[in-house]
């Protein structure tokens, strides 16, 4: 049975490690979430440490999935402080443990961060993914729609420069 649930400061402090193995999970499975030495567990541990303080200044929210209690899976929800952009929230670090896919984790966590969007009172969800991955196909198949790519935007765990897809999904 999978668990979703919203975790706040402290509970993502007490977890640091717990989200970094999912991290270095998918990177080393070749994932293109801004990192690129799958080995380097320290970086990973800063990236998600500077995330903290967003969660407690209310500026993200982090949902996880847990299977059997332990992190398999999460995606943040950024919303734009901006006045000019309170409309808007961007969807960033879905990863799925390689060990944990294939069971609609993602889906899962995309409808509910979609619902948290709408609760927000937020009418615009954005995103950018590398071109050509299979996570595009999921964000189609939840009404995502592409607004563009960028080439050559980020170095690939192979040292690739790949594309990345800018998509957006508007909400009633």
């Amino acid at each position: 049975m999978i668990e979703y649930q919203i975790i706040n400061r402290q509970q993502a402090i007490n977890e640091l490690e717990a989200l970094t193995d999912v991290l270095q999970g998918c990177v080393s499975a070749g994932a293109s979430v801004g990192f690129i030495d799958p080995d380097d567990r320290q970086v990973m541990r800063n990236f998600w440490q500077d995330n903290f303080n967003g969660l407690e200044q209310g500026d993200r929210l982090l949902l996880v999935a847990r299977q059997q209690q332990q992190i398999v899976a999460t995606v943040m929800v950024l919303w734009n402080m901006m006045p000019n952009g309170r409309h808007r929230a961007e969807i960033s670090k879905l990863l799925v443990h390689p060990a944990a896919r294939r069971q609609g984790i993602a889906r899962e966590l995309m409808e509910r961060a979609e619902q948290l969007v709408k609760q927000a009172g937020r009418s615009l969800m954005v995103l950018d993914t590398r071109s050509g991955d299979i996570a595009s196909l999921l964000y189609l198949s939840l009404g995502w729609e592409v607004a563009g790519a960028i080439p050559y935007y980020a170095q690939s765990t192979e040292g690739a420069m790949d594309a990345t897809t800018v998509m957006y999904k508007r909400l009633a």
